[in-house]
């Protein structure tokens, strides 16, 4: 008995040594099987809390992939990375792939999933101002943003909303580089200037600006950036585009059912140089004015309004159809 009792004891550890074994090798297996994907991201934002939420909760690597995330500083940039291939998703103003769309690009770039549908940008003035008009601007000068990108349309397309010529009734300076404009502002050039986030609050917590309005309100439901891929890839990796959008979608619901202060707890790591409390001002910022969806699809009315500011600011040639631009294909099976 004493023997049998040994045997079967040898015999339970063995089975405990070869589990682990196999359960370590199909660790390492699904590690393997992880899709490698470079994601190019226009800039660096708080604004896009449910992206970073997926990354830092790793819904990502949940759906099997590996995302690395690089800043393009500038939605042209980030459109080049994925032309020739550097990145294989762009993120940024839906602008750029109709750019290149009637550009003539063959192999164009698809918009597959939205996440902002408000603009993230605000306007910050020198001095405190309760009861603020964009009539106010007239006269002054504004420190905007590059000529064709979204920001800078957006703007315009307020104040031309606001009975105001962006041409004739104020001065706009789009000279300074993206990400600079609250540097120089700081500095001292321009009467107002318009900032995302966290640079509008950083302005407001050193004395020398504040906020007195949002673009994203007084613009109204725009969808401001999305995802894109170029339309050889999409249809070639068909189930990386449903993975990654899959993975989207779950940070988009953890945003939308969870608090600010529970959002800005989770996307704390992706913003090292902003402490806590200011990430946590920033997203109740964008919490409170409806800056994301409840899922990522990009609707054709939505589209159809990008292309209406486009053509205010004069710079849509041609015809870009919804149905070559967009597919909803995956957004519509990540919801759930």
């Amino acid at each position: 008995m004493k023997k049998i009792s040994i045997r079967r004891i040898l015999s339970c550890s063995l089975v405990c040594i070869l589990l682990v074994s196999m359960c370590a090798c199909g660790a390492k297996k699904d590690k393997e099987r992880l899709t490698a994907i470079t994601l190019n991201e226009v800039a660096h934002s708080i604004f896009y809390a449910p992206m970073y939420v997926a990354i830092e909760k790793g819904y990502f690597k949940e759906e099997g992939i590996d995302l690395t995330l690089v800043t393009g500083f500038g939605a042209d940039k980030t459109m080049t990375a994925l032309v020739s291939g550097e990145a294989d998703i762009g993120f940024m103003g839906t602008e750029s792939s109709i750019y290149a769309y009637t550009e003539g690009a063959e192999d164009y770039a698809v918009n597959f999933a939205q996440l902002t549908q408000r603009a993230g940008n605000f306007l910050v003035a020198r001095e405190p101002m309760d009861n603020f008009k964009w009539s106010d601007l007239i006269g002054k000068n504004v420190l905007g943003g590059r000529a064709g990108g979204t920001p800078q349309m957006v703007f315009e397309y307020i104040l031309k909303k606001n009975q105001i010529d962006p041409a004739n009734d104020l001065s706009i300076d789009q000279s300074i580089d993206f990400g600079s404009t609250a540097a120089a502002f700081s500095g001292g050039r321009g009467d107002f200037t318009v900032e995302f986030e966290p640079s509008a609050t950083a302005l407001e917590k050193e004395g020398t600006g504040y906020v007195v309005a949002s673009l994203g309100i007084d613009s109204g439901y725009v969808p401001y950036t999305a995802f894109c891929a170029k339309k050889s890839y999409i249809e070639k990796n068909k189930d990386i585009i449903q993975s990654f959008t899959d993975a989207l979608q779950k940070g988009m619901e953890y945003t939308n059912s969870h608090s600010p202060e529970e959002i800005a707890k989770a996307i704390e790591p992706q913003f090292t140089d902003t402490d806590l409390d200011t990430i946590t001002t920033i997203v109740t910022r964008y919490y409170e004015q409806d800056t994301w969806k409840s899922d990522l699809i990009l609707s054709n009315n939505s589209y159809q309004l990008v292309l209406e500011i486009l053509k205010e600011a004069g710079v849509l040639e041609k015809e870009a159809p919804y149905e070559d631009l967009v597919t909803t294909e995956f957004a519509e099976k990540a919801v759930r």
